[in-house]
């Protein structure tokens, strides 16, 4: 039987499904990549009207007030003073289930931040996790297909999600987390959040530092077990949803404190781990937590479907000062959250009073398109230059220049000298109690028994395995047992 050949959608044969074309090794993505574009513009577009990921979500506003200053690393207004108050909407979500989906299930959490700054909106668009399950962007449409709604059964299939996962090692990482005491949050106040991604700051100077974003809850972790999830969900299938919104009416204020860590961008190249990939941690001994902030949530939105469905995150909409980095799933998102929300809400989308910019103004010449609300003097003009005042460019860069050097191309990521897929999950198992790692095994085991194809788990306790050689023990003869019963 010959071999099939993976095509684009235009039927030329693909060269590289699991790395997106570079500049260099470890450089940034291009824009020429047509099969990753093709991938994640056609992924945007496969569901209406609802989010292909994040489906099932709640909302509210509050405000972030600087405590600590961090000038020294960057000049984003915002941040530029103790005591500066900048107004925020929150959206927090379940990723894989949909819209109807209950709140008490084993799955990261989205945690999207809007700042209304201003020097426009800052949206910063992370998860309740540190890590991720991929690297790279182009594998990210298959992931979440694993994970959704079997096209046949109509239901999340064991086979689906570990088949994936046994052939994307790096994501052993993400479900040592996933699997843990911490993947099934009690409420979303019960949990930290976090940038996830590297991302770059600028200070006045012009000097550039990475950094990577912890919001720490203020009310506790606070997690269920499998059988306390089961029993919440037949209470109420929107039990995150209640908590959240009953508490900020009774006002219980759910707090979270923003550390950041902070690396000088020259020691990137060197770092042991690469700084830019989405699937590791930068240990806390090399690059300490660094107060900057506190978020507070304080008042719910008037209506759900106009301000928490309709709320667009983009992680491309920075401010002077913050920027990307060369995290690959950074730069896939920069294009892929944008586009789905200009599919999903339209190109005025911004014009939203939920996503407009509030302590500013937005000021360019776009025009036209569906639900049009812009209006202005009959004598505006619609192109830029002109010689008639309109809006014009600053010629400020908001962050640093990267240095980029190589060979245009796909490439797999640059080795730093840790970087294989299995230590940090190691060691994150390692820093487990007895009884967390035996719940840990338990629901790994609970999943991966269910699996038909004896190949697919043994890929899987392979990956536990290089890990950890205990950790891929226990789950090995806790899957054997189930099996075996």
């Amino acid at each position: 039987m010959s071999k099939r050949v993976l095509t684009t959608e235009s039927g030329a044969p693909v060269a590289d499904n699991q790395n997106s074309a570079t500049a260099g090794v470890g450089g940034p993505l291009l824009l020429q990549d047509q099969h990753l574009l093709e991938k994640l513009a056609r992924f945007n577009r496969e569901r209406i009207p609802e989010r292909v990921v994040h489906a099932r979500g709640s909302g509210a506003y509050g405000y972030f007030e600087v405590t600590d200053d961090v000038t020294g690393f960057t000049k984003a207004n915002f941040l530029g003073e103790v005591g500066k108050k900048t107004e925020t909407f929150i959206r927090f979500s379940t990723v894989a289930d949909s819209l109807g989906g209950a709140d008490a299930v084993r799955d990261p959490r989205g945690f999207a931040l809007k700042f209304y700054t201003e020097e426009g909106n800052y949206d910063l668009v992370g998860n309740n996790t540190p890590v991720f399950f991929i690297k790279d962007p182009i594998k990210f449409p298959d992931f979440i297909h694993s994970q959704k709604r079997d096209p046949f059964t109509g239901k999340q299939e064991a086979d689906n999600v570990w088949d994936f996962w046994a052939h994307a090692p790096e994501a052993t990482h993400q479900i040592t987390w996933l699997m843990g005491d911490r993947g099934i949050p009690a409420s979303y106040r019960h949990m930290n959040g976090y940038g996830s991604h590297t991302y770059q700051w600028t200070n006045e100077a012009g000097e550039a530092f990475f950094v990577k974003y912890h919001f720490k809850t203020n009310q506790g972790i606070r997690s269920l077990s499998a059988d306390q999830a089961a029993e919440l969900v037949g209470k109420d299938a929107n039990s995150h949803q209640t908590d959240l919104l009953q508490a900020i009416e009774r006002g219980v204020n759910p707090s979270w404190t923003l550390y950041v860590q902070v690396m000088p961008a020259a020691e990137a190249a060197e770092y042991r781990f690469n700084p830019f990939d989405l699937t590791k941690v930068w240990p806390h001994s090399d690059y300490p937590l660094q107060r900057v902030g506190r978020l507070v949530l304080d008042r719910n939105p008037e209506n759900v479907f106009a301000e928490v469905e309709q709320a667009a995150f983009s992680p491309n909409n920075f401010v002077p000062g913050i920027g990307p980095s060369p995290d690959k799933m950074l730069q896939g998102r920069l294009f892929a959250y944008a586009d789905a929300h200009r599919y999903r809400l339209g190109v005025n989308h911004t014009l939203l009073p939920v996503n407009a910019p509030k302590a500013t103004t937005a000021q360019n010449y776009g025009r036209d398109g569906a639900m049009a609300l812009r209006n202005g003097s009959r004598h505006d003009k619609n192109y830029e230059p002109n010689s008639y005042q309109g809006p014009a460019q600053t010629d400020a860069a908001l962050s640093a220049p990267l240095a980029i050097h190589g060979w245009t191309g796909t490439h797999e990521a640059p080795q730093h000298t840790k970087d294989d897929d299995f230590f940090q999950a190691g060691e994150l198992y390692r820093l487990m109690s007895e009884d967390e790692k035996k719940r840990l095994v338990a629901n790994i085991a609970g999943g991966l028994s269910q699996v038909s194809r004896e190949d697919v788990i043994e890929k899987n306790v392979a990956h536990f395995a290089a890990a950890d050689a205990d950790y891929g023990k226990r789950v090995a003869e806790a899957v054997n047992a189930l099996r075996e019963d």
